[in-house]
């Protein structure tokens, strides 16, 4: 007994000082399923640097009314919004039904004090819940409703100096292209899904100064208050106007040589910024995506002589895909991305669950793409970038015509390939400046009327089209045709096998680009087992059918 009690003493003197939780705060609002609910509390802790979980490290453990438990990093408020620093929990039930929580602290990986437990009720949702993987065509939502993006770059705001040799005053324009305008707009013209990066200049929470963004302000601050209320704001505006986006979350403020893929102060770092970011906007099911990397294998080459080798690579996105499932309760998909070169093993990591890479000058090359790799690997994939060009120092004034009928065609093969979101175009200043937004009415038209038509049920069927890229889906009873004419000779008809028997002529009913609409078209009758639709199919030019 004596022993055990001379242990005890000893544990007890190894305890920080006064290290303890003191008072949890609710909401005072009725919690719903699929909403946030903010948990503030108040702690004493011995701490040098409260972002560190190392040393600090406060969770949220919580038991869901279908007795699942889920562990919810916390993150330290420092001084924000004329508030005393405090920790904050941001939860959002993904059940509905009644919770049960308690709150653990612990310093240098060790628990210091808990919290005595608490309840509450998730009532009835009016939200769909967060977005996850649901075959190649497809995402769901938590509530079962399904989900396909009609997407867009929309990775920065305007910078207050743009490199741009021939665009410079066009991208520096602060009233037009910043997330306040820009988002609105995507929305009304029928967009659901973007790409937003945190870098240097655009959501730079980690970084002290020299922005090239007026947006954001010096601080000596770990996190830098200015980004991390930039970064609140446009996660509010995305769940306001109900868009998704895919968060490129990078590297941070740091260099991506070798060591930062195989040091562990450097891999330690990268974990205590995914904890922050999981923390404070995790919650928000606007968040439809975790990106790690904007083409990494770019990163891998920066040094062209010696490139950072394959399997260090990999061996990061393992382990930091694994660390960002275990801390993640939403389960958000993650995804990274690739330019051109492929990374030997990435495409296999197990906890990436959506593949992806960036297409320039070869658009047409975008169905083959998906189809090959998502055959060779299994996952869904995406196309995270495309254009016509990828070169800013050439004038796309000179080739605009190009630019944009290269940006209809991304968007259309796309829709008719089994990816669940859009091939998402960059430049998205210059095609605004075009007016080719509005274009995305149409995308978003016939993506809903897919959707509607299969009820998620999507089958690529035979389409035959002499010197045309044309494509065809059945979705439920009706069959949805797309070709675009590459050819300098026009093309008269397109042909569909029909390997079943009709009781009567289906409809063909063509595409009105300019109105966003289907007409009411003709009825054709098979022959020969071959549905043959007349078109009138310029070079450089497109239609679009519903069969029904």
């Amino acid at each position: 007994m004596k022993r055990v009690f001379v242990l005890l003493l000893a544990v007890l003197a190894a305890l920080p000082a006064g290290a303890q939780i003191v008072s949890v705060r609710g909401p005072s609002h009725k919690i719903l399923q699929y909403e946030e609910a903010d948990f503030t509390v108040s702690l004493k802790g011995n701490w040098n640097n409260p972002y560190l979980q190392e040393e600090a490290c406060l969770d949220m453990i919580l038991t869901a009314p279908s007795g699942a438990t889920l562990t919810l990093p916390c993150f330290y408020m420092e001084w924000e919004y004329g508030t005393e620093p405090h920790w904050v929990a941001r939860f959002n039930p993904q059940e509905m039904g009644l919770y049960t929580y308690f709150f653990r602290y612990a310093e240098n990986g060790r628990t210091v004090s808990e919290s005595p437990v608490g309840t509450f009720e998730a009532g009835k949702p009016f939200r769909h819940g967060f977005l996850h993987t649901n075959g190649n065509w497809t995402l769901r939502y938590d509530d079962g409703t399904l989900f396909r993006g009609v997407a867009e770059n929309i990775c920065w705001e305007s910078r207050t100096n743009d490199d741009s040799k021939f665009f410079k005053a066009l991208h520096e324009q602060h009233d037009k292209y910043n997330y306040d305008v820009m988002l609105p707009k995507f929305k009304d013209a029928g967009g659901n899904f973007c790409r937003l990066w945190m870098c240097s200049w655009n959501f730079p929470i980690d970084r002290h100064r020299d922005f090239n963004n007026f947006r954001y302000t010096e601080s000596r601050q770990y996190y830098n208050p200015s980004a991390l209320a930039r970064l609140d704001q446009v996660v509010a505006q995305a769940e306001f106007l109900d868009i998704k986006f895919m968060l490129c979350m990078g590297a941070g403020d740091v260099k991506t040589d070798r060591d930062f893929f195989v040091s562990e102060e450097a891999k330690a770092r990268y974990r205590n910024y995914l904890r922050y970011i999981v923390a404070r906007w995790g919650y928000s099911p606007a968040i439809g995506m975790w990106e790690f990397f904007n083409e990494v294998d770019n990163i891998q080459f920066q040094d062209a002589e010696h490139p950072i080798p394959a399997e260090e690579i990999v061996a990061w996105h393992e382990e930091m895909a694994a660390y960002l499932k275990s801390i993640d309760p939403f389960g958000h998909i993650v995804t990274t991305s690739i330019s051109h070169r492929d990374i030997e093993g990435l495409n296999a990591v197990k906890d990436i669950d959506i593949n992806q890479k960036h297409i320039y000058c070869a658009t047409s090359s975008i169905p083959e793409n998906i189809l090959r790799y998502e055959k060779e690997f299994g996952k869904p994939y995406v196309i995270g970038e495309f254009s016509y060009e990828w070169d800013w120092s050439k004038n796309f004034d000179d080739f605009a015509e190009d630019m944009d009928l290269d940006f209809k065609r991304g968007l259309w093969y796309g829709l008719f390939s089994p990816t669940p979101i859009t091939p998402m175009s960059w430049w998205w200043e210059y095609f605004d400046n075009r007016g080719m937004v509005p274009y995305f009415r149409n995308v978003s038209y016939v993506n809903d009327r897919m959707l509607e038509a299969g009820n998620g049920s999507f089958e690529q069927v035979p389409i035959r089209g002499k010197g045309a890229d044309a494509y065809a889906v059945r979705c439920g009873r009706r069959i949805y045709v797309y070709a675009y004419n590459p050819s300098s000779r026009p093309i008269t008809s397109l042909g569909i096998p029909m390997d079943y028997a009709l009781k009567i002529a289906p409809k063909v009913n063509p595409f009105d680009f300019e109105k966003s609409r289907f007409r009411v078209g003709k009825r054709i009758a098979p022959k020969n087992g071959v549905l043959t639709i007349p078109v009138d199919l310029a070079p450089r030019s497109e239609v679009l059918f519903e069969i029904r």
